[in-house]
């Protein structure tokens, strides 16, 4: 399935927290840093792991290590928010940004900085973007990506709506996008309904 919808009771639980109005910035930031490691470990199940032989205070023995180089790539803003409860769990990410900002008659975005590590075209990427809606600042990261050799994908989304999705795998269908939730529909402003709000605001108390 190119899109997958989890249903873990703690992501629930969690989710449910930061769409409250009520909910702070402190407690926003440190949820989304929690749902970001949970979906994370979900995901991680299926990457390939290389023996790697290890000296224990005892013998030496055989383990094992993550055969392909991870990188995040959050967009600004609030795809920052994700990136630290990844981290956590895999130290050895690396982190490449995409800025854009939304149009707000056509409500199109414009890429005004990317900046990705050496070898990218190598590593397995992952796009993390809270709220994915109309689509369009995923469409437009993917494309950067690919246009820097990027073959392995995935979308990383806490809420999104079938038209956002649908528009990405129209165009990538190949790409993989990871949600807890999907939600009923876009408002005339494309923000997510029943949605969060704005998740940048949200996250760094800009409003």
């Amino acid at each position: 399935m190119p899109y997958q919808m989890f249903n873990h009771p703690l992501m629930k639980h969690k989710l449910t927290m930061i769409r409250d109005t009520d909910c702070s910035s402190k407690m926003f930031r440190e949820v989304v840093t929690e749902l970001s490691g949970l979906m994370v470990y979900e995901i991680s199940r299926e990457l390939k792991l290389v023996e790697k032989e290890v000296e224990t205070p005892i013998a030496t023995t055989i383990g094992y290590q993550l055969k392909d180089e991870i990188v995040l790539v959050p967009i600004l803003r609030a795809g920052l928010g994700m990136v630290d409860g990844i981290q956590s769990l895999i130290p050895s990410v690396k982190i490449a940004h995409i800025g854009m900002f939304r149009d707000p008659d056509t409500l199109l975005p414009t890429v005004y900085y990317a900046k990705f590590p050496k070898e990218i075209d190598q590593a397995k990427v992952y796009i993390l973007d809270p709220l994915l809606a109309t689509g369009g600042s995923v469409l437009e990261a993917i494309r950067k990506l690919r246009s820097a050799g990027v073959k392995d994908i995935t979308v990383l989304s806490l809420i999104g709506v079938m038209e956002g999705i649908n528009k990405i795998l129209h165009e990538e269908p190949t790409v993989k996008i990871y949600l807890i939730q999907i939600d009923d529909k876009l408002n005339d402003h494309a923000y997510i309904v029943p949605g969060l709000g704005d998740a940048g605001d949200r996250l760094f108390g800009t409003k």
